[in-house]
């Protein structure tokens, strides 16, 4: 047994020893040091290490990691310490799931070569327009990895503003198609809605999809996390129920139910935009081109074929004007018609915040309010979202003209709606009542009169600062529409919060900021 287990000894060291001569010799080991980096791709090398030296990598550079299958591109940071050793490499959690990598494997790193693409954001930014081709070559790399958050910072700055042509963003929008998956149902007519946000608490999808497959239509709905929000609708539907739903899922939900209510993301229907939307949300920027470009890949890329899209115009709204929500109505029918897309654009009021509730939990409470039919759920909530479903029932030809509000109004009073919403969240995987956060603050008018006005953007900021959507629990229970009249000391929002702290910086922040509800 003792010569035995000797043998065994010197066969695995001998295994050791005989490893791909090439590999220890140009390569290096994968080292896993458990560093969360969130999506970004990150490696972690000696700044002494022979490739690092040889190759002259610095700090910051992108290179290409690629192991025996697969590929991936990553920023370096370099260690002047015993953290690693000689001829080992680290990655980031993310990067080590696309890479498909296992610790103490091999893997070869090199430059990562000239973006051509670069070029046509260099001369976007100097005002030239971008052929079909190069916005193609532009969005192949975002998708592969190749952009750093520094060329995806240049690109979504460059293209920002009104400086997009409709060509260009119709080119956009189907190179964002091309790069991602696709559903098909086998259906004639798959109905969505969109809306493009700047409006707190305008939570009318969950109610929507619900009267909608209770009318015998299809609408598998694909929803976003919040970009520059306090909530989107996934974060929002994932208090109730999870809506992370690869295709499969997607497919088994809207077959039993005729609907469902999920996160886009992770069903890869329109990869670069996921990508893009990062960026924007750190840099706290949403073009117009990029967001129909976004919308509308992502509507074609789930099968819809007749999409309904509300846009709030207010002077603290995305849309500050009738003319500007005019002009985007334009091009966003322009960009629908070049994709096959019908769709019907409604332009709604965005001078102050939808029912009550901003953030996850607060929009959740108001979603089930009206649902239930509960006597004090927000009136102005429940009429968007009749408005909204009604505009849907007559695009698809369900309702005459006219007659799609009576028709969303009865489906919601009988209690089909809820019936149906609450199926669609069992086949997702459950549903779950929400739950208030732990710390409460009542911010309090400091004078008696009638409100007249609200800053919707400076209102969601506190929301943020108070923790939404990262803490779901988090956000705000507005009181105070305009034309309340109100009396000095009477509440016009209570702050909820998962943390002391969270309180503390939303406070300070209305604190410093005028006229966030106006009072007269």
């Amino acid at each position: 047994m003792k010569s035995s287990n000797k043998t065994q000894k010197h066969h695995r060291g001998k295994e050791a020893d005989d490893e791909p001569v090439q590999e220890k010799k140009h390569g290096l080991k994968l080292k896993r040091l458990g560093i969360d980096t969130h999506k970004e791709h990150v490696a972690y090398m000696r700044a002494d290490c022979h490739v690092c030296v040889s190759e002259g990598f610095e700090a910051l550079s992108r290179i290409r990691i690629t192991n025996t299958e697969h590929s991936i591109v990553a920023n370096l940071n370099t260690v002047n310490s015993d953290l690693l050793s000689e001829g080992e490499i680290a990655l980031s959690e993310m990067a080590f799931l696309a890479l498909h990598a296992e610790e103490g494997a091999y893997v070869s790193v090199s430059h990562l070569g000239p973006l051509h693409s670069m070029s046509y954001v260099r001369a976007k930014i100097f005002g030239k327009q971008i052929p079909p081709e190069g916005i193609d070559e532009i969005v192949s790399d975002v998708v592969k990895g190749n952009y750093s958050n520094v060329h995806l910072a240049s690109f979504i700055t460059a293209f920002a503003g009104d400086h997009m042509s409709a060509g260009e963003v119709i080119s956009l929008t189907k190179a964002m198609i091309a790069c991602g998956n696709r559903i098909t149902w086998g259906k004639n007519m798959i109905v969505d809605k969109h809306c493009i946000g700047g409006l707190p608490g305008n939570r009318t999808t969950p109610i929507v999809v619900p009267i909608i497959a209770a009318a015998g239509l299809t609408m598998p709905k694909t929803s976003s996390r919040a970009i520059t929000s306090p909530a989107g609708t996934a974060d929002t539907m994932e208090v109730m129920t999870p809506v992370n739903l690869g295709i499969e899922k997607i497919k088994e939900v809207v077959e039993k139910e005729g609907a469902c209510i999920a996160w886009g993301g992770i069903a890869n229907l329109s990869p670069a935009d996921d990508i893009l939307i990062r960026v924007e949300r750190a840099l706290d920027l949403d073009s117009e081109g990029q967001m129909i470009a976004s919308v509308l890949s992502k509507k074609v890329a789930a099968g819809s074929t007749h999409v309904v899209i509300d846009m709030p115009v207010g002077e603290t709204a995305k849309l500050r004007s009738i003319e500007s929500a005019n002009h985007l109505m334009v091009m966003m029918e322009e960009v629908a018609h070049a994709i096959g897309l019908k769709i019907k654009v409604v332009i709604t009021d965005g001078t102050q915040p939808v029912g009550r509730g901003i953030g996850p939990v607060q929009e959740a409470i108001d979603v089930l309010s009206v649902l239930r039919n509960e006597e004090d759920a927000p009136p102005d909530l429940r009429q968007r979202a009749l408005l909204i479903a009604g505009e849907l029932l007559e695009l698809s030809g369900k309702a005459e003209q006219g007659e799609g509000n009576k028709m969303a109004s009865a489906l919601l009073t009988s209690g089909k709606a809820y019936e149906k919403f609450l199926a669609i969240c069992e086949a997702q995987g459950g549903f779950t009542e929400p739950v208030q956060a732990k710390y409460t603050h009542q911010v309090a008018a400091e004078k008696t009169g009638t409100v007249v006005s609200i800053d919707n953007r400076r209102l969601a900021q506190i929301a943020k600062l108070a923790g939404a959507p990262d803490h779901r629990a988090a956000g705000i229970k507005f009181l105070s529409p305009a034309g309340k009249k109100v009396t000095k000391g009477e509440a016009l929002f209570i702050i909820y919060t998962e943390a002391e702290g969270q309180l503390e910086y939303a406070l300070q922040y209305y604190e410093s900021e005028k006229n966030i509800i106006t009072i007269n």
